[in-house]
């Protein structure tokens, strides 16, 4: 079933924040809990990865509704990303599939900036961001259902 979610970025404080939010929703970190940088493979980099950033968080999620996550991850200046507001908060979409993704951005992408063009990721999704062309950011991540039920 597909989904909307918000995703947070910080500025190197996202497990605290995390943790932060877990201490008032409850419940537990999903799909295999807090991911860092240093399991992201080098070949989908963007820049090489500053060694004191290995430990920062690149992805997690707190269900803190029924089918609505609070997804967030620390942005890294050492791989070209500097956080600022207005580019802290992106909307996730997770289509029903990889031709959804496409047709989804596509069409926001046009006019606005391609962030990542979506691809197979190693966390066996197919995934992509962008800007449109109103400065909002959205992420796109499709996964299909045999791995989601692996990843609980």
């Amino acid at each position: 079933m597909a989904r909307v979610s918000v995703n947070l970025s910080f500025p190197r404080t996202a497990e605290e924040a995390f943790n932060f939010y877990k201490s008032i929703f409850g419940g537990e970190f999903s799909r295999g809990g807090i991911s860092r940088y240093s399991a992201m493979p080098v070949e989908i980099r963007t820049s090489p990865l500053d060694k004191k950033d290995e430990n920062l968080i690149m992805h997690v999620e707190l269900p803190i509704f029924k089918d609505y996550l609070l997804m967030g991850a620390d942005y890294l200046e050492s791989m070209d990303r500097k956080l600022i507001v207005g580019n802290n908060v992106q909307v996730s979409l997770e289509p029903n599939s990889k031709e959804e993704v496409d047709r989804l951005f596509s069409a926001l992408s046009a006019g606005g900036k391609v962030i990542m063009k979506p691809m197979d990721a190693f966390r066996w999704s197919y995934f992509g961001m962008c800007e449109d062309k109103y400065g909002v950011q959205w992420m796109f991540d499709y996964m299909p259902e045999d791995k989601k039920q692996a990843m609980k």
